[in-house]
């Protein structure tokens, strides 16, 4: 018995730690196995429309495959990339007029 719910809890909570993909350059069994709701054959909908009218632009592009709502957009967001690259903060810009002098900079001993 305590194996048994061992073994329930485990596959629970590898359902819930969706693995990001690119929807953009994955198989569809990729698609298929990281998005929530979404089975081999929606998967496969989305690789041939990619395949046939391009890359997805935006994440709203994948409600144009038949059987993708904005339900199950929703809730795979997160898991749902159109590049390689995650979305990260933007990096801070730095103003190029502004250069520490050597002589300025605080050097604790």
């Amino acid at each position: 018995m305590k194996s048994l719910i061992l073994v329930l809890l485990f596959l629970f909570s590898t359902n819930l730690m969706a693995t990001p993909v690119n929807v953009n350059t994955a198989d569809s069994k990729a698609i298929a196995d990281a998005l929530n709701g979404i089975g081999i054959k929606k998967a496969e909908a989305i690789v041939k429309y990619r395949t046939e009218n391009g890359a997805f632009v935006t994440v709203e592009d994948l409600t144009k495959v038949k059987g993708i709502g904005q339900k199950t957009l929703d809730k795979n967001k997160k898991d749902i990339l159109l590049t390689n690259t995650p979305t990260a903060e933007p990096a801070a810009v730095v103003d190029p007029k502004v250069v520490l002098e050597p002589s300025k900079v605080n050097k604790s001993k």
